[in-house]
């Protein structure tokens, strides 16, 4: 058993630092991803409408997006574990919210209706246009160069197994005991993370600058030239953004829980569960094997799996084949996010980490908050199934564009970058 954990696979794992920075994001990730459920089986039995899920996509982007760039330039410039640190409080601030007004839920119903909802997805939506060039750029400061690819793998790893611990926590907790106690555990969650957060060592400013406040937008221009000049980049980031705002269907799920598959919410929760399944289902191979030789074909033909998967889950009538389809989706994702995040950590610098992932942050992160609103204005204008049909088959169409516009990505092999300095 020694020799098994010794094996290079787990190298990074011995770094204490790395430990701590996948426990917090596991209880993070776990606890956003929790309240999501929750909120969109609450928000859909409020209102019966599948656009107002859309319209969660929508507070959250806004603030997301308005952030994201000013975000990336102070990550690049300030100590990045405090900035973690401190912005975690705002999410505690917000489950406390959902968990204060849920208390009576009856009455609160009645007096504020769904503001408080809307009001915690605006904080969550600022806070991960700070979080997200946040993790990442701290990421680079936790491990040596030549275990960025393998750390990427085992974050996604992490990611993928809180991913399914969240949804079927929120779901079960909902469905079996209420939404009080269900948001009480979310609260207890993030404080978790807050205290992981506080025990990681700060590695310190990447860079010292000087330079007054007028400096903010050359700085910021830098970073999103850095992504446009270069085609791998631009290429993966683009290509996951157009898959993840057409093919995505996650933020229908409640939906089809509830008047296609007729399951409830513990059904809700499973089905939120598949993907992240799935995806650690295909973790267990790339952290063995990860995709460093034709990564760039291995990526676009994941991304053409996920958009198949997902016409054949709008076509479901059937709680297995939905959940398989989802599963399925979710392994061929994870091959698709290993290799971008890689190429992430490999192609840029660590001084401009936070800019280059802020601007990553606008092309993907925001893509699943406007694909949530896609989804849903797509829904009432065309119909839950064909709106869901009409994404996957706009995902294979992106894949094909891609693969002819970007031909640095599609002959992309991580093997030949893991070892420059």
């Amino acid at each position: 058993m020694k020799s098994f954990f010794s094996n290079e696979a787990f190298a990074v794992m011995h770094i204490r630092n790395f430990r701590l920075f996948m426990a917090y994001r596991f209880f993070m990730t776990a606890a956003t991803l929790m309240q999501a459920v929750i909120v969109g089986w609450q928000l859909y039995d409020i209102t019966k409408n599948p656009f107002s899920l859309g319209m969660i996509g929508l507070t959250e982007v806004i603030p997301q997006v308005s952030i994201a760039l000013f975000a990336g330039h102070f990550v690049d410039i300030w100590d990045r574990k405090k900035i973690i640190f401190n912005t975690s409080f705002l999410l505690l601030l917000g489950s406390a919210i959902l968990l204060g007004s849920s208390i009576d839920s009856e009455a609160t119903r009645f007096l504020v209706g769904t503001a408080p909802i809307f009001t915690t997805i605006f904080l969550v939506g600022l806070v991960r246009g700070i979080l997200m060039p946040a993790h990442t750029a701290l990421l680079g400061q936790l491990v040596p160069r030549e275990l960025l690819a393998k750390a990427a793998t085992w974050g996604s790893t992490v990611w993928q197994v809180a991913a399914v611990t969240g949804p079927a926590l929120g779901g079960l907790m909902y469905g079996f005991f209420g939404i009080v106690p269900a948001y009480l555990l979310v609260f207890s969650f993030f404080l978790t993370c807050v205290i992981l957060m506080f025990f990681i060592k700060s590695p310190g400013k990447v860079v010292h600058v000087t330079e007054s406040d007028d400096r903010i937008f050359v700085r910021i221009g830098e970073g999103i030239r850095y992504v446009f000049k270069n085609q791998v980049l631009l290429g993966a980031f683009s290509l996951d953004m157009f898959a993840v705002l057409f093919g995505g269907a996650v933020a229908m799920l409640p939906v089809f829980a509830s008047d296609i598959l007729k399951v409830g919410p513990e059904g809700l929760g499973i089905l939120r569960a598949c993907p992240a399944i799935g995806a650690i289902l295909m973790s267990v191979v790339l952290t063995f094997y990860p995709p460093v030789k034709n990564s760039g074909r291995q990526m676009l033909y994941s991304v053409a799996g996920f958009g198949v998967c997902m016409i054949v889950f709008a076509l479901s009538k059937n709680f297995y084949l939905s959940a398989a389809c989802l599963l399925l989706s979710g392994s061929f994702d994870f091959v698709s996010v290993v290799v971008r995040s890689s190429i992430l950590q490999l192609f840029t610098a660590n001084e401009m980490k936070g800019r280059v992932s802020s601007v990553n942050s606008i092309f993907v992160g925001s893509s699943n908050e406007l694909g949530a609103f896609e989804s849903g204005a797509a829904a009432s204008l065309m119909g839950l199934v064909p709106s869901v049909v009409f994404g996957g088959v706009m995902t294979l169409i992106v894949v094909g564009v891609a693969s002819g516009i970007a031909p640095k990505l599609r002959r992309l092999s991580l093997g030949n970058y893991a070892e420059i300095q």
